[in-house]
């Protein structure tokens, strides 16, 4: 028997209707929104209450690259217990959760910016974090937006008995 060739336009195929899909548009947005929002935190100075921000930011982006790329590859089938006829399930339960945890967060950075609102003045002369975590609250709102589009998306399929992801 000779070996089979290699699908490659299968898969290419695949990729690119994945990506025109709402779902993989939305889920770009949340991989960078979230990049967005832990490298702005992560380049500066933080403390407190950020590490929290810091966490469910850099917590949801990985888990958000996991499910896009297998999704993009077409591999939720190899996840236990989570892939197949669950697969759209888990998007939703993993978009409710990402939702959940970035209101707090979001609550935690618009304090921290009203708190460093003092030294917006243009006489003000020493180091200041409030652009940055006016920035960092922004990113955090836009992220919390795609999780949310995301969680009204799916919950819509899931009502319609949709099972699949693309």
């Amino acid at each position: 028997m000779s070996p089979q060739p290699p699908q490659t336009p299968q898969v290419r195929k695949n990729i690119v209707k994945f990506l025109k899909t709402f779902l993989g548009i939305i889920r770009i947005l949340q991989i960078v929104f979230g990049a967005g929002l832990w490298v702005t935190i992560a380049a500066n100075k933080y403390e407190g209450s950020i590490h929290f921000v810091l966490f469910v930011a850099v917590l949801f982006w990985l888990l958000t690259l996991a499910l896009f790329f297998l999704t993009l590859l077409d591999k939720q089938d190899l996840v236990p217990m989570l892939g197949g006829e669950r697969w759209l399930c888990t998007n939703l339960a993993h978009d409710v959760a990402a939702a959940a945890l970035y209101v707090p967060a979001i609550g935690v950075m618009i304090y921290k910016t009203d708190r460093y609102s003092y030294c917006n003045l243009e006489q003000y002369e020493h180091p200041c974090l409030y652009k940055v975590y006016l920035t960092a609250a922004v990113f955090a709102c836009l992220c919390c937006l795609a999780y949310l589009l995301s969680v009204i998306y799916d919950a819509c399929r899931k009502c319609r008995g949709e099972q699949t992801v693309i």
